[in-house]
């Protein structure tokens, strides 16, 4: 028995590992290959660059970790002699962190009004609040062009940041998970004279600290990516985030799309390790009444 648990054991082991390369190998391509020079990357991967997107691949690719060099000439080229990647950098920012801040912000009311308060027109709206969850936001898209033309905010942050605060998403999860708290320890605040509000701020969000970082985590990420939003309702190109201008460095330039594809990873890298022990408890729902 034991013999077959240490079999068992080690084929999860591997089989975790060969997934954690497959999806560890394009970052630590794309940080490593960030201080190769053009030369070397054109030497290794040139050929897949050349091809056009649909041709044969004559040549040999060179799959190339270490650089012979380290330069840091695609950082200048992108954060100094062109700051306009610097300046889509902090677009990005000034579009997500408000994003963030408000989407938690509004979550965590939402979702203590859907805790504490019963009856059949909560659970109408809590069900709402799910169907429009499943919707993709491509679905949305247009609802929210039309309505943000209506209110003259095209072309704005508004656009982006208003829709983004009131997503649904946040609302579900807290929700489920500020459930969980024992009635009994809200009843015994209650009898101590505890208001609502207090309630609220000293029992209910203690006790969802998990699965508020982990919501800020997950937000941030998702946001921090998008693609069609600013495209659609952001026509000025000087307001669009990074994850927009990523896509106009063009195939002379490989080594700088490595470079600022790193700068453009490192927030969700940090905050991710940052809070990856937040993200899985609150994602499990493993969060404890602590005495």
């Amino acid at each position: 028995m034991k013999k077959k648990h240490y079999f068992g054991r080690t084929v999860d082991f591997l089989l975790c590992a060969v997934f954690a390369v497959a999806f560890l190998l394009p970052t630590v391509v794309t940080i490593t290959n960030s201080f190769m020079s053009e030369a070397e990357i054109n030497a290794n991967y040139g050929a897949v660059f050349s091809s056009g997107g649909g041709g044969f691949v004559s040549k040999t690719v060179n799959l190339k970790f270490i650089p012979d060099k380290v330069v840091f000439t695609q950082y200048i080229r992108g954060l100094v002699d062109s700051p306009d990647y610097l300046v889509k950098f902090w677009n990005s920012v000034l579009l997500v962190v408000p994003i963030v801040l408000a989407q938690v912000a509004v979550a965590a009311v939402a979702a203590y009004g859907f805790t504490r308060w019963r009856g059949r027109v909560r659970s109408f709206l809590f069900f709402f609040y799910v169907i429009l969850m499943l919707m993709p936001y491509q679905v949305t898209l247009v609802p929210n062009y039309l309505v943000s033309d209506w209110l003259h905010l095209l072309n704005t942050s508004w656009a982006i940041i208003l829709p983004g605060a009131f997503a649904p998403f946040s609302v579900f999860l807290l929700t489920k998970f500020m459930r969980r708290i024992p009635y009994a320890l809200i009843e015994a605040a209650k009898v101590d004279g505890a208001s609502e509000w207090q309630i609220f701020t000293r029992i209910c969000l203690p006790q969802c600290r998990s699965a508020l970082y982990s919501i800020a985590i997950l937000v941030f990420i998702d946001y921090w990516n998008m693609v069609e939003q600013p495209l659609v309702l952001l026509e000025n190109a000087d307001k669009q985030p990074l994850s927009v201008f990523l896509s106009n460095i063009n195939q002379g330039e490989i080594g700088l799309a490595f470079a600022m594809a790193t700068i453009y990873m490192l927030p969700s890298l940090l905050l991710f390790l940052h809070g990856e022990e937040y993200l899985v408890e609150g994602i499990a729902h493993q969060g404890s009444v602590k005495g």
